[in-house]
């Protein structure tokens, strides 16, 4: 590991647009839509983009939560567009994709936390797109199991949840979330058979010994797909990167994470969420 906050070559990257990004972009901007490739500064967005990809952000572009590694806005949400759903699922067709990611913003300003609009989305996607597989990255709804389970009940193949960072690490950067209620929301992902993923990021002052327990924290519940990549510092105003770790220590832990049972572990210096998304519906 290297404790520096000069970023190093490894983490140097080239945001090509060519005329497959463009029209992914044009798409996205004729239908009003949000995406976490632009409001979280994904480091993967050319290569994702280039390749006809995106990861779709539902519930608006403004969160009630304040993640301190995040860089989305936070404040105060303007009502959830009821058009959305549709005009998600109608951009899914256009750009021909196989595999769809959706996220979304933290609505802890409506009554189901944004619930039923999650479920609206799946199955305007579903009826557009019948072909079409589907992961879904979902906040925590507060750990209500109710509102959990109607997104589970909407059918998406792959449900994810994301721990963030260690157990230690979890109350200083997240935003109302805890350790224990994601636990609790992925292994109830995990319980309905449904392929239950999460993800943590490397590089806020997590130990080895921290993150081979959240490795078994998410083994005793379930998980079967976990992702480990560098955090990155979006803004001056986000939590410090206290260092940036090798890409051959990103290996080693794939290969532990294997080892513990993972059926998937996507890990590396610029491996985020949906990162090669499409190989986690397999069992």
């Amino acid at each position: 590991m290297e404790n520096t906050r000069r970023k190093p070559e490894w983490l140097k990257i080239k945001l090509p647009m060519g005329q497959l990004s463009v029209d992914v972009l044009n798409t996205i901007r004729g239908h009003h839509l949000n995406t976490i490739c632009t409001s979280g500064r994904c480091p993967n967005q050319g290569e994702c983009w280039g390749c006809g990809t995106a990861t779709f952000m539902i519930g608006g572009n403004i969160c009630t939560r304040a993640c301190k590694f995040c860089n989305v806005t936070t404040g105060h949400p303007a009502p959830l567009d009821p058009q959305e759903p549709e005009h998600v699922a109608r951009s899914i067709r256009l750009l021909g994709l196989k595999h769809a990611v959706i996220t979304s913003v933290d609505r802890d300003d409506v009554e189901d936390l944004g619930a039923s609009h999650w479920v609206k989305v799946i199955r305007a996607i579903r009826k557009e797109n019948p072909d079409t597989t589907m992961e879904v990255l979902i906040p925590d709804f507060q750990g209500r199991t109710d509102l959990v389970q109607q997104v589970i009940d909407a059918g998406p193949e792959v449900i994810s949840h994301n721990l963030e960072t260690v157990r230690r690490l979890s109350d200083s950067v997240r935003s109302r979330a805890t350790y224990e209620v994601s636990l609790k929301v992925i292994g109830q992902i995990a319980a309905s058979q449904c392929v239950a993923k999460s993800g943590i990021m490397l590089g806020l002052g997590e130990t080895r010994e921290e993150i081979l327990e959240t490795m078994d924290d998410l083994r005793n519940v379930g998980c079967q797909v976990m992702t480990i990549g560098q955090y990155l510092q979006p803004t001056a105003k986000n939590t410090e990167v206290k260092e940036y770790i090798r890409p051959e220590v990103f290996e080693e832990y794939k290969e532990i994470g294997l080892r513990k049972g993972f059926t998937f572990v996507e890990s590396g210096p610029l491996v985020r969420s949906s990162y090669h998304a499409e190989r986690h519906i397999k069992k």
